[in-house]
């Protein structure tokens, strides 16, 4: 049964009588894993590894074939495939908690320890939010995903097999619960005459509810919680029912300036109405009865599912007292079930400042989202950004008045592929949309996992999808094939644990977690030369760079040294400086990963230059770690 009413919800019969499952010791430790749920798994491929890495044989509910080269462009041979296809992309494909569960070992072998799922509660009926954030029942699961009993399978698989579970969840605003009354306000009207109310300061007038057929017929106000009998369908209007009052949402109109305050705190997303949080500053926020029932919503799912973590997003655009209030409430409540370390991170779009103060202002464990970093990661690699651009972002000591390795180890989750690329503006690509790029693509994975900060895979990025276009779908494919798979195919899935990529990606995660100092130790980028005499930092050279890009992490007296070369073609050299103290001329480093398995159990010996450097060679578009 699925409770319309948070004042009938008793949390502690959610209880399990076990207990929850324990967070972990340090976050910084765990490599995420970022699932748009619709886009993920239907449950019904086949040729795939199961739990046990036993493949799954065709029957009667597994057809889907693994995909092969021939495949690509299947799905676009003709004009009206291919318009079919890109249709297919803005509508729910299929993707379900099932399927999810079903991959559990395809992820732990990759080496995930911490899923991050996209929205999985109800949405509004009539329209095709495949995407999760438009809400309209925060206390139900959305049909197209599953059931309340399927997101408690996934997750006690998730946890039998060491995975954490986090999900994505919005408090800033719901689906398209309302309508604004467009012969109330005739003026407003976009550039094709139709109605379009856009935030002006002012409160729009409201038609009503919407409907399960998205027609405001629901009178706009608020319902008594009491009589049931006065309630709407339970596919209308907004649940639970606490939530059906006016006052709950600030009723301006769509957000136009993404930067003007207080327009992008006040108005909507789109047609996503935005909530009333409360009123006040900092120290002295009140919070409203809106934000009190979202926080007893979300402690629902924590008690009902033992989840482990929450992504909270578009936080840029809730006041900061509204955050914090929630931040303090699911901390108290988690640590009074046993979860101590719970984690919330924030979708903190903006630069590293931003994030920082709303970091300390509100309590939230890690931020998402910081621009500069996925930009600087992905032009690096291909060679079109100087390395200590992206090494400087992690020595901001003058910005946040914070030693590098003290807050950006555990306080960022960092990635460079995502779902709505709004760094790239309207020219949205995964990172393999670039010509050549997918020889490059293990080096950016392998420096997102081994540098500062959470590492977050975004699924598909394992195995080199290249979507690109003018939307958001473009980068949403899915990983199960279905009417809308990557690389424009249909009906084949990518669930291939021989890809390259995979394959080696899951042999550094695995080193990853057998060396702390790879996870939690300081971060310097090194000084490089030819000659063993002239040594400086790597850099472009006009307006690229192909070189040898090493880096030292550093915990207590341990360093190991990494080096990634943005050289598509060519194996380079370079003495590389290492700490001066840590060794000893005669001390021996031995490569304990290549790209070239030839390099494997080789050593190089300390030498006195530049204080202590040593002479290492990197594969073409290779990396290499020596310890």
């Amino acid at each position: 049964m699925v409770e319309k009413q948070l004042s009938k919800l008793n949390l502690e019969t959610f209880f399990p009588d076990s207990g929850f499952y324990p967070s972990p010791i340090a976050w910084e430790d765990q490599v995420f894993y970022f699932i748009m749920l619709d886009r993920f798994s239907d449950d019904k491929e086949i040729g795939y590894k199961d739990i046990d890495g036993n493949r799954v044989p065709a029957n009667s509910t597994h057809t889907t074939p693994m995909f092969t080269n021939q495949d690509t462009g299947n799905a676009i041979a003709t004009p009206d495939n291919a318009e079919r296809w890109r249709e297919a992309g803005v509508k729910f494909v299929g993707g379900n908690l099932r399927g999810l569960k079903s991959k559990i070992g395809y992820l732990k072998r990759l080496g995930v320890t911490s899923i991050w799922i996209s929205p999985i509660f109800k949405q509004v009926n009539f329209q095709e939010t495949y995407h999760g954030y438009g809400i309209q029942n925060f206390l139900e699961i959305d049909p197209h995903f599953g059931t309340r009993e399927d997101l408690q399978e996934l997750v006690k698989t998730a946890h039998a097999n060491g995975i954490y579970v986090i999900l994505d969840i919005i408090l800033n605003h719901t689906g398209n619960i309302f309508s604004y009354d467009p012969n109330r306000q005739p003026n407003y009207k976009d550039k094709d005459g139709n109605f379009d109310p856009r935030w002006d300061g002012n409160l729009y007038p409201v038609q009503g509810f919407n409907d399960q057929f998205g027609f405001p017929t629901i009178p706009f106000q608020k319902t008594d919680p009491n009589n049931p009998s006065t309630w709407p369908d339970k596919n209308a209007a907004v649940w639970p029912v606490e939530l059906q009052d006016p006052s709950f949402y600030t009723q301006k109109g769509k957000i136009n300036n993404w930067d003007y305050d207080p327009e992008y705190l006040e108005g909507d997303f789109s047609d996503l109405k935005d909530v009333n949080h409360g009123q006040g500053n900092l120290d002295n926020y009140s919070p409203s009865a809106a934000l009190k029932y979202l926080c007893q919503a979300y402690k629902f799912w924590i008690a009902y599912a033992d989840i482990d973590g929450l992504r909270i997003d578009t936080v840029k655009h809730m006041e900061i007292g509204a955050t914090r209030f929630f931040t303090s409430v699911i901390h108290e409540f988690t640590q009074s079930i046993g979860k101590e370390n719970f984690f919330l991170v924030g979708e903190i779009t903006g630069g590293r400042k931003r994030a920082f103060i709303t970091l300390e202002e509100t309590g939230l464990n890690a931020a998402l989202g910081i621009d500069d970093i996925p930009d600087k990661l992905e032009y690096m690699i291909k060679g079109y950004r100087n390395p200590k651009d992206y090494f400087s972002l992690f020595r901001n000591s003058e910005l946040v008045n914070k030693e590098s390795h003290i807050w950006f180890r555990d306080k960022v989750v960092t990635m460079f592929d995502d779902h709505d690329q709004v760094r790239k503006g309207e020219n949205k690509a995964r990172f393999c949309a670039d010509l050549y790029s997918e020889k490059v693509l293990f080096n950016a994975l392998a420096l997102n996992a081994m540098t500062l900060g959470i590492p977050c895979i975004y699924y598909g990025t394992e195995q080199c999808f290249d979507g690109s276009g003018n939307n958001d779908r473009y980068l949403r494919e899915a990983m199960f094939g279905g009417k809308f798979g990557a690389f424009r195919s249909r009906g084949v899935h990518f669930f291939n644990e021989d890809n390259w990529v995979y394959q080696e990606l899951a042999n550094i995660l695995q080193i990853r977690r057998e060396k702390k100092v790879l996870r939690r130790g300081r971060q310097y980028l090194r000084q490089i030369s030819g000659d063993g005499q002239n040594f400086g930092l790597p850099e472009m050279i006009g307006n690229q760079i192909r070189a040898v890009i090493p880096w030292s992490r550093i915990l207590s007296e341990k360093e190991m040294l990494l080096a990634i070369n943005t050289d598509y073609t060519q194996m380079q050299t370079a003495w590389v400086t290492i700490d001066n103290d840590l060794h000893n001329k005669g001390d021996i480093l031995k490569c304990i990963y290549s790209t070239d398995p030839e390099q494997l159990g080789e050593h190089v010996p300390v030498e006195t230059k530049n204080g202590k450097s040593v002479w290492i060679a990197v594969p073409a578009h290779g990396f290499v770690i020596y310890e």
